[in-house]
């Protein structure tokens, strides 16, 4: 989810301000941070908030990839049983996992 903290950050990393609950119309800027319009906040939110719902795949591929542990291991077991043709256990579990969350 994109706050508009995370908006002013991305536009100014070194803006000092206070926001009371994520309301645009309650930012106090301080120690002479240059205030940001309103207009450019709001539209690098919703710029932010577009990424990151197009990459709601990567989101969930990530949760459902076995840790790099197994991965590893299954990759080695591929490689010794001359599996590299792509036919192996590990890619069989990525291919699986980025087939149920493919990219959009």
């Amino acid at each position: 989810m994109t706050t508009f903290v995370k908006a002013i950050k991305t536009i100014n990393p070194s803006a000092e301000f206070k926001l009371k609950n994520d309301d645009i119309d309650n930012i106090t800027w301080l120690n002479g941070t240059t205030p940001i319009a309103k207009s450019d906040i709001v539209a690098k939110k919703a710029e932010l908030q577009t990424t990151y719902d197009n990459n709601k795949y990567q989101r969930d591929r990530k949760t459902e990839y076995p840790n790099i542990g197994e991965q590893l291991d299954k990759l080695y077991h591929d490689m010794t049983a001359g599996k590299l043709d792509a036919t192996g256990e590990w890619h069989k579990a990525i291919k699986a996992i980025k087939d149920k969350y493919a990219k959009e």
